[in-house]
């Protein structure tokens, strides 16, 4: 149950109880002085008629010994003691008062079914109140939980936007309530989180731009090594830092979303084939996707399936980047095959491995997350600049864990199909077992 169905409801419950217990009090209250009234009534023209009788004067107006006399009224008088009693016990109440004079008792009565049916109509005017009063205070309870809740669903929405990375998000400042305190602290969250990781980035990228220099002439020096396998280590481990040092920058552009996509219409099918010989470490090369299929077909452990190929209107460059850091991150975290599939604006990158880690599944790729990758490894970057480079085309990019086991990530490029492209190619293009 929603914040605003619980407050509707409380103010609701509310005004229904508050009705109800006016209308008891005025139900009692007004019972209680109409037989006072009443009472007081028959009581001083007891009286009178028992003042005449004493005299000799027969009024014609009392009743001697009446058999009907209600059992505590006749004990009351048979007492010496003058009282007024209310009979509820026949179909028409009835109010007696009686006296004792000398041996006999002498007693009034009168129908009391006016009254009764003046109670009556006052509680069917309280029910009506208090079902008014009950609706009102319900649609009152409405109007103030929906704004309430939308004020919070507002906050609630800028706070996910921040988690999603949007650090500009912030909430009009309106109002002196709670509510206000939140949106104050949710804005001042915002900006202290925004400004720190501003300045993280800041650095990051500072460090990376400065190493770019060193790590490049490191690169060249290992080149230069003679053949031997303590060369090849170095060039590997200098080839190695460079690329890091490329994902970092590129992750700094990234978060500063200061990059646009440079759109070409390519076939998609290309773009995968192009994006497996680059993960293999063969390079993109020039070729169609007949080249691109041979390439492929020499690649252990890669599948390439182009189920229904077509044209798509995108950054080739980027969508191969996202491709190769995902094939890239299923070999090296999965279990082989590794299979890309084509499939009608959609690309799915699926190994066999151990699959995604939960916290992968829930909060997405986190830079420089180690210790809680597949295989215990980590997830580094690749995935994060994935995320960006889709973000960048407008494109979907999910992961999942499909049930027949492995990890399973999907582009979704189905926006960027172009209506003229050509889908009937199918059938698996690439095998690479």
């Amino acid at each position: 149950m929603g914040l605003r169905a619980k407050i509707g409801i409380a103010i609701s419950a509310t005004a229904a109880v508050v009705a109800v217990l006016v209308g008891v009090l005025v139900h009692h209250h007004t019972v209680n002085a109409q037989l006072d009234l009443s009472g007081h009534t028959l009581d001083s023209r007891l009286q009178t008629t028992a003042q005449d009788r004493a005299a000799g004067i027969d009024t014609g107006r009392g009743l001697i010994n009446p058999p009907d006399l209600p059992r505590p009224l006749k004990a009351l008088a048979e007492g010496g003691r003058r009282g007024v009693y209310l009979d509820l016990s026949g179909r028409t109440p009835y109010l007696w008062a009686a006296t004792r004079l000398g041996p006999d008792i002498v007693a009034l009565k009168r129908p009391y079914d006016r009254e009764q049916q003046t109670v009556e109509a006052l509680d069917r005017m309280l029910w009506g109140a208090g079902a008014a009063g009950t609706a009102l205070g319900c649609v009152v309870g409405l109007l103030v939980a929906h704004r309430l809740g939308r004020r919070l669903t507002a906050s609630a929405a800028t706070a996910q936007r921040i988690a999603e990375g949007d650090l500009g998000a912030r909430l009009p400042r309106t109002g002196n309530d709670e509510i206000a305190q939140l949106t104050a602290a949710v804005n001042t969250m915002a900006e202290a989180l925004s400004g720190r990781l501003r300045a993280e980035r800041d650095v990051t990228a500072n460090i990376a731009h400065e190493l770019r220099t060193p790590v490049a002439g490191l690169v060249t020096a290992a080149g230069l090594l003679p053949p031997s396998r303590p060369a090849e280590l170095v060039r590997d481990r200098a080839e190695r830092v460079r690329g890091l040092m490329e994902d970092v920058l590129e992750v700094a552009r990234l978060d500063a979303r200061t990059e646009e996509a440079d759109r070409e219409v390519r076939p998609l099918g290309e773009l995968a084939y192009r994006a497996v010989a680059a993960a293999a470490g063969r390079g993109g090369g020039s070729g169609g996707a007949g080249s691109g299929a041979a390439r492929a077909g020499a690649n252990g452990g890669i599948r390439v399936r182009v189920l229904a190929d077509g044209l798509v209107e995108t950054d080739p460059r980027r969508v191969e980047r996202i491709l190769v850091n995902l094939i890239s991150n299923a070999r090296r975290h999965g279990a082989a095959p590794v299979t890309v599939e084509v499939d009608d604006g959609v690309i799915r990158v699926r190994d066999t491995g151990p699959g995604f880690p939960e916290s992968l599944l829930t909060h997405g790729p986190q830079r420089f997350r180690t210790g809680g990758g597949r295989g215990g490894t980590g997830l580094g970057l690749g995935l994060t600049i994935a995320v960006g480079q889709a973000r960048v085309l407008g494109a979907g990019l999910g992961f999942a864990n499909p049930p027949g086991g492995g990890a399973q990530a999907t582009v979704d490029l189905r926006g960027a199909r172009c209506p003229d492209g050509d889908g009937s190619g199918s059938g698996e293009s690439g095998d690479g077992v």
